[in-house]
C-alpha cells in the first residue's frame, strides 16, 4: 500500500523544495530518463545533493500553472463527470522509498489519477492526435508506479484557450524500465556522490555554460589521457555534419530543378515547399558607421566562453 509520509498542505515552497531532496519525483522522472528537453540528468543530480537549488518551481510557467491548476481541474470534472479531489501527501513508494509523488488530483470512486498542466501555443503540435509529451508520459507512469493506480488522466490548457484531456493506461512493462533507470539514478550516482556525465541535450549544453560562465584569464591545465577521446569524437562529428550538409544541399538542390517555378510540389506522403520569404533585419554595419551614437546607445555587450580544437605543435 502507499505510504504518505508527509503532509503538504501547510508546507512552504522552501519546505517543499527541501523534501523533494528525499527522492526521485514525477516531475524528475523524464529528466533522469535523458527524455526533458528542459532539464538534464546533472541537473537532477546537483537538485538532490543540494549543489544547487531547483529554479524551475520559480519560472514564470511554473507560477501560472500553479494559479490555473484548480481552473484545469474543474474543467475536466465538468467535461467528464469525473469528480477529484486534493491529495495533499508527500506518497512513497512501498517497495521503493527514494521513489516519491506529489499528485495533483485523485479520482473519486476509481484507482485513478489526474495530471494537470498548462501549456503554451507554441506547444501545441505535442498534443495533437492522440500525442503525449514524453516527459509528462513517464510522469504519469511514475505517478501510477507509486500510487499502484490502473490508470491516469491528464488535463491541459494550450495556449489560454483550447482543454485537451486524456487517459494513459498503466504500462507494466514501461513502468519497469522507469524504475530500473531511477533506482539506478538513486543508487549509483545521487547516494554515491557519482554526478553523471552531461549528454548532448540543449538543457545539459545550457547548464554547463551557465555553471562556467567565466574562466580564469589565460590559465591552462593538463586534461585526463581519456579526454582525448572526446576530442576525436568532437572531430569526427564536425566532418559527419559536414558531410551531412552536403547532402541535405545536394537533395535540396535536385528538388529545386523538379520544382522550378513552381512554389509547391507533391511526392507521395510529402508537400515540398519553395516559397519567396521577405525579412527586415537592421543593417548595423551601416548604422555604426552613419550613427555611432545611436548604434552605442542600442548596443548591449554580451559574453560567452567559445570552445575550439586546434593542433598542438
Amino acid at each position: 500500500m502507499t505510504q504518505a509520509i508527509l503532509n503538504t498542505a501547510e508546507l512552504s515552497q522552501s519546505e517543499w523544495l527541501e523534501q523533494r531532496k528525499r527522492g526521485i519525483g514525477g516531475s524528475d522522472a523524464s529528466a533522469v530518463a535523458g527524455l526533458n528537453r528542459w532539464k538534464s540528468p546533472i541537473v537532477v543530480y546537483m537538485e538532490k545533493t543540494g549543489e544547487i537549488k531547483s529554479e524551475s518551481s520559480n519560472s514564470e510557467a511554473a507560477y501560472w500553472g500553479n494559479v490555473m491548476e484548480d481552473t484545469v481541474a474543474k474543467e475536466f470534472t465538468r467535461r467528464t463527470g469525473l469528480k477529484v479531489r486534493r491529495r495533499n501527501a508527500l506518497l512513497q513508494h512501498k517497495d521503493h522509498d527514494w521513489m516519491l509523488a506529489n499528485v495533483d488530483r485523485m479520482v473519486v470512486g476509481r484507482n485513478e489519477g489526474l495530471e494537470c498542466k498548462t501549456a503554451s501555443e507554441y506547444l501545441k503540435g505535442d498534443w495533437e492526435a492522440e500525442e503525449i509529451p514524453a516527459s509528462y508520459l513517464l510522469q504519469c507512469q511514475h505517478y501510477m508506479a507509486v500510487t499502484d493506480a490502473d490508470a491516469w488522466w491528464i488535463a491541459v490548457l494550450v495556449g489560454g484557450n483550447k482543454f485537451i484531456y486524456k487517459k494513459i493506461e498503466r504500462d507494466e512493462e514501461l513502468i519497469d524500465h522507469l524504475i530500473a533507470i531511477e533506482k539506478d539514478f538513486w543508487e549509483n550516482h545521487v547516494l554515491a556522490n557519482n554526478p553523471p556525465l552531461p549528454d548532448g541535450s540543449q538543457a545539459s549544453t545550457e547548464f554547463m555554460d551557465a555553471l562556467y560562465k567565466d574562466s580564469e584569464p589565460d590559465s591552462e591545465t593538463e586534461l585526463p589521457v581519456d579526454a582525448e577521446t572526446l576530442v576525436n569524437d568532437w572531430k569526427q562529428a564536425e566532418e559527419d555534419e559536414k558531410d551531412a550538409k552536403k547532402r541535405k544541399d545536394e537533395a535540396k538542390n535536385r528538388l529545386k530543378t523538379h520544382l522550378g517555378e513552381h512554389e509547391r510540389g507533391y511526392v507521395k506522403d510529402h508537400i515540398v515547399n519553395w516559397k519567396p520569404v521577405t525579412s527586415e533585419r537592421i543593417d548595423s554595419k551601416r548604422l555604426k558607421l552613419e550613427k555611432p551614437d545611436l548604434y552605442q546607445e542600442y548596443s548591449k555587450a554580451s559574453s560567452y566562453r567559445r570552445m575550439t580544437i586546434k593542433e598542438a605543435k
